[in-house]
């Protein structure tokens, strides 16, 4: 398949750490014949309307655009440009075409999913799901450089559901709204790095009243993997989309950026290795905890979204650590109960 960092960590006996050769990332086999344009525009996309009954913002959520016809398409639109303008030696990878885009058998729900990666980032994914009113999201992950060391990922998910006009003479647009956005670390230590990108993200958070929220713990222990600074809002009514999560997310982009700066690269075998694992255990922890998987399991078929959520969404993840991470929810929630 196109899971390229799996087939690294798995090139050597003992997977991560045996030689040094395994984290120079090679992704020319991987990379397509595209531009970032060309493949931007694969599958129709920016989408213009809604595959489902739609209720359309009322508002621009970003200075001098336009009312997009999708609530979270700017949020995908001004990703890509940030992409394009501000990484190095941008280039699309491979993404297998049934991950790519697919619709349910009603007609009435899509996704679709690309893949970037850049000398600062070897892995960028997003992923916009269209369910009309009933459900609208838009997810991104970026994975830094394993050169980069312990830096965290940056972590953003976008959702709106039950989507209606609102009781008032504004035109405004009322659902449930869920936003997060976290520099999320990939090891259990609190180093400067980690405490730095606290302090950044905490300045973000600080800005918005409507964004200073806290995770349950219903699908994540949120002392793994999670930070203390996360940018994480639960609302009614849509205004704060344009007001606060708009310009909150594009100094996250910022600020993990300009995190990422201040690391010297080191290309050194121990150096890589540490990182790897890092995200490897993420993408376990992940892939265990994520309600993507029920979500599409319901929507596209339980073999499509296993495929999705193991050789897309956390690909790094093993089956060994899997198994650990089912374990210790299971015990989890029979403590809980």
């Amino acid at each position: 398949l196109y899971s390229y960092e799996r087939q690294l960590l798995r090139q050597v006996p003992g997977g991560i750490g045996a030689s040094a050769a395994a984290f120079r990332y090679n992704c020319a086999e991987n990379e397509i014949s595209l531009t970032t344009a060309e493949a931007e525009a694969r599958h129709g996309m920016p989408w213009k309307r809604s595959i489902s009954s739609y209720t359309p913002p009322s508002v621009p959520h970003f200075s001098g655009t336009s009312v997009s016809p999708l609530l979270f398409m700017p949020f995908w639109t001004e990703q890509i440009e940030f992409l394009k303008n501000r990484l190095t030696n941008l280039r699309p990878v491979k993404v297998d075409e049934d991950i790519s885009y697919k619709e349910n058998s009603a007609g009435d729900a899509r996704i679709v999913n690309h893949c970037y990666s850049s000398d600062e980032y070897h892995k960028i994914r997003l992923t916009y799901y269209d369910a009309g009113d009933k459900c609208q999201v838009f997810n991104s992950l970026w994975y830094p450089h394993p050169r980069y060391g312990k830096l965290p990922v940056l972590g953003i998910d976008l959702l709106a559901f039950s989507r209606r006009p609102a009781n008032d003479s504004n035109g405004d647009v009322s659902g449930k709204y869920l936003s997060v956005i976290d520099f999320q670390p990939i090891h259990k230590e609190t180093d400067d790095i980690v405490r730095f990108s606290n302090a950044l993200l905490g300045s973000i958070r600080a800005d918005y009243e409507s964004l200073q929220g806290t995770m349950s713990d219903r699908f994540y222990d949120h002392s793994r993997h999670f930070s203390p600074s996360m940018v994480y809002g639960r609302c009614e009514s849509e205004a704060f989309v344009a007001t606060e999560l708009a310009p909150a997310f594009k100094r996250s982009m910022e600020a993990h950026l300009n995190l990422l700066k201040t690391v010297p690269p080191d290309d050194s075998e121990s150096s890589l290795r540490q990182s790897l694992e890092g995200q490897a255990a993420y993408d376990s922890y992940s892939s265990v905890r994520d309600p993507a998987k029920a979500l599409f399991s319901k929507m596209f078929g339980e073999e499509w979204a296993d495929k999705y959520v193991f050789d897309f969404l956390f690909e790094l993840s093993d089956e060994e650590s899997v198994r650990k991470e089912e374990a210790i929810m299971k015990s989890q929630r029979r403590r809980d109960h």
